[in-house]
């Protein structure tokens, strides 16, 4: 038994009337309070469990304003719990009350146990859906845990590092560490795992400044995915959106789990690294009406999810789940109960748990009022007026699973976007079918198309070639098919539209040649990808050559087919050295990260241009050469001397320039470094061309051939 859940076993405690804030379970030494938000319930109960299953049931005798609440004398930290609910069945009406369900409190810190496929997890009769079920969940489903939050942060104040001084690093709580030789075995693929030397080093070595965690809010996996032996590896099924996800902790289930996330954050920060969650609030694990009954939907069915009928004059009621999301349900974040649990969750995130930022899947699909996406939302306004989440990292995946939820470039300050029309016309261009050398040149000064317009910066692109969702970089230049069959979907699922070139074989080779001009084609695209204007974001592995084997949409695969191989052996040490390189010239260099706009004019009298574009012949480029279809080839002249934008005082800030040529044609190019008063003398700083290794010098006048499908970085000497 949990030692101090009840004074002596047997004997029920007295329920207190307790408060209706804060919600979820609140501990303290006198008593545990309890408040869920039921508004249409007619009876709730806290339900108390023993390590041996043994079930307590507590009536809360109190409600105010929709939500039940009492105070426990006795229950202590580690108590695992969940709310019974009863209220009307009247599925037609929205109305799914079942008190056979138990129920994971949707504020809980934490969450202990797994979800058990079983006919008892669903409200409704198997045989008969309009009929609710009388089987008991209880023993199929996680229990929520009442948590003592007690932690010493010590100095660990916000990083709050600008964004235009920003490098994201995408990675997977378990993948990351999973096959790591030099982290503990009982650390691999955890919180704590993730807190070691050997990944914060390799981290701060490489040059990033933030990792992104893919979804550690609880989850479970989808049904379909049991049945065929698979697992939700990602994480978008979200189920507890307070609680860290259990089965990345190395300390156990019964809280032990939100310590272990604290800890991790903390080491982060010592290392001065951010935090990022990638949070999913569009939709639930309770898919559509015919799944299963875990939480929301026995608490508040017809408020949380967004119906057919929802805003339509007269409609009459359907109970049609109305769906932007693909996976069954859309939250209703216009709903005054739903809104309040994505705002206390994410101001949870970030005071209690120190989380520097957000990044929101399919963030269309919760600025939805009435069905219509609106940058006036409910959601979008509260966390812009709200004084702690309008000061963290707020990244929008700007569309959903619609037409007209694609929004990039929609979404107002202070949200940055995840740019997909970057990732595709940067692939596009090193696989020779651009769409054009103008659209390249404004992807590579930060997509000025899509954000200069609202008064938006440049680090309002978050910039990628890749992400977890498709093709790894290797994948990228050794795939030209999907090859998803072990998902079980016999291929069929996964995008088609991938952009990619396998440079004439399919899949990986033993062709030496071969191999050489494929990690040559990676370092192209990871030096582009971090000397573009905006904010870098690389997916973890791509820097060093991690394959899925071809699989672009792996997310049921935790296995080796997802993990980061940290073998030496297989690894793309070159990709690597570039990418670091890349990185270090970002970090070093203001001029390669700049937050004013270029604006192809001199900064003062007399001076160059901040950004000029050249044609291989030396001169700048003409409205000809723009609309030139045969061109692969352009030169980045990129001024700092002195900058646009002014030193922390105001002072004037002096840079050196540079000089970048991005060379994706299959044949060499003879260029011309231009002889005018704006650069006498340089150095090549990076090169993915072996005739023209770093440390060459060069000046005005020179003329050069650069190989073919190679990226050269000239710096001002």
């Amino acid at each position: 038994m949990t030692p101090g859940l009840w004074r002596t076993r047997g004997e029920r405690a007295s329920v207190w009337p307790g408060r209706n804030w804060p919600l979820g379970s609140t501990w303290s030494e006198e008593s545990t309070n309890f408040a869920v938000h039921a508004p249409r319930a007619t009876a709730a109960w806290v339900c108390l469990f023993d390590d041996e299953g043994g079930e307590q049931r507590h009536r809360l005798t109190e409600q105010a304003l929709g939500i039940w609440h009492g105070a426990i004398p006795g229950v202590r930290p580690g108590t695992r719990y969940g709310y019974r609910v009863a209220g009307p069945w009247d599925p037609t009406q929205g109305l799914r009350f079942n008190p056979n369900k138990l129920l994971l409190d949707p504020y809980a810190r934490a969450v202990s146990g797994d979800l058990t496929t079983d006919p008892a997890i669903y409200g409704y009769d198997e045989h008969d859906h309009a009929r609710m079920s009388d089987a008991d969940s209880a023993p199929y489903v996680p229990r929520s845990v009442v948590v003592d939050e007690t932690f010493d942060w010590g100095d660990d104040p916000p990083l709050r590092y600008r964004w235009r001084d920003t490098v994201v690093y995408e990675l997977h709580v378990k993948g990351m560490t999973a096959l790591h030789d030099r982290v503990p075995e009982e650390l691999r693929g955890t919180y704590a795992g993730l807190a070691t030397p050997a990944v914060i080093d390799y981290l701060k070595d490489l040059g990033v400044t933030a990792v992104e965690l893919l979804p550690v809010h609880q989850f479970v996996s989808e049904r379909s995915l049991v049945e065929r032996g698979l697992c939700n590896y990602w994480g978008y099924n979200s189920i507890g959106f307070f609680a860290p996800h259990h089965a990345y902790s190395a300390s156990g289930d019964g809280g032990q789990q939100v310590t272990e996330f604290k800890q991790m954050v903390k080491a982060f920060h010592a290392a001065g690294l951010e935090v990022i969650l990638d949070v999913v609030y569009n939709h639930t694990a309770e898919a559509g009406a015919d799944g299963p009954t875990l939480s929301f939907r026995g608490l508040d069915d017809r408020g949380f999810y967004c119906r057919v009928g929802d805003g339509v004059p007269s409609a009459p009621y359907q109970d049609s789940y109305w769906d932007v999301t693909g996976c069954g349900n859309t939250v209703n974040a216009s709903n005054p109960g739903a809104l309040r649990l994505i705002l206390d969750s994410l101001r949870y995130w970030a005071t209690e748990m120190h989380v520097d930022g957000f990044r929101f899947d399919l963030m269309s699909a919760l600025t939805r009022v009435n069905h219509h996406v609106d940058m006036s939302s409910h959601l979008v306004t509260a966390i812009g007026q709200d004084p702690v989440l309008r000061h963290v990292k707020l990244i929008a995946e700007p569309w959903d699973a619609s037409m007209d939820g694609y929004r990039v470039g929609e979404f107002p300050p202070p949200w940055v976007e995840w740019n997909d029309q970057y990732r595709d016309e940067i692939r596009d261009f090193w696989r020779n079918h651009t769409s054009g050398i103008r659209t390249v040149a404004t992807r590579l000064a930060g997509s000025s198309d899509l954000y200069l317009d609202d008064g938006r910066s440049p680090y309002a692109s978050i910039n990628f070639l890749t992400a977890h969702d498709g093709f790894t970089l290797r994948d990228l230049v050794s795939y030209e098919q999907k090859h998803n069959e072990a998902n079980g979907e016999d291929n069929r699922d996964g995008t088609d539209n991938n952009r990619s070139w396998n440079h004439g074989t399919e899949g990986e080779s033993d062709d030496p040649a071969l191999q050489v001009v494929r990690r040559r084609q990676a370092a192209n695209m990871m030096a582009t990808l971090c000397l573009s204007n905006g904010v870098p974001m690389i997916t973890a592995g791509d820097e060093r050559g991690r394959t899925q084997r071809g699989n672009n949409n792996a997310y049921a695969q935790d296995n080796e087919i997802s993990w980061v191989d940290w073998r030496p052996d297989d690894a793309w040490l070159d990709v690597y050295e570039v990418t670091k390189t890349a990185l270090r010239l970002r970090r070093e260099h203001p001029a390669l990260r700049q937050r004013h706009w270029f604006e192809g004019r001199p900064t003062i009298r007399g001076g160059p241009k901040d950004l000029a574009w050249l044609h291989p012949t030396g001169r700048e480029m003409t409205g000809d050469d723009w609309n030139d279809p045969t061109l692969r080839a352009i030169g980045m002249f990129v001024s700092g001397s002195p900058l646009r934008a002014p030193g922390p005082r105001g002072e004037q800030q002096v840079d050196r320039s540079f000089m970048i040529w991005f060379n994706s044609d299959w044949l060499p190019q003879r260029i011309e470094l231009p002889e005018n008063d704006w650069v006498q003398t340089g150095e090549i700083v990076l090169s993915t061309d072996s005739r023209l290794p770093v440390g060459t010098h060069v000046k005005a006048g020179d003329r050069l051939s650069i190989g073919r499908r190679t990226v050269v970085v000239f710096r001002e000497t």
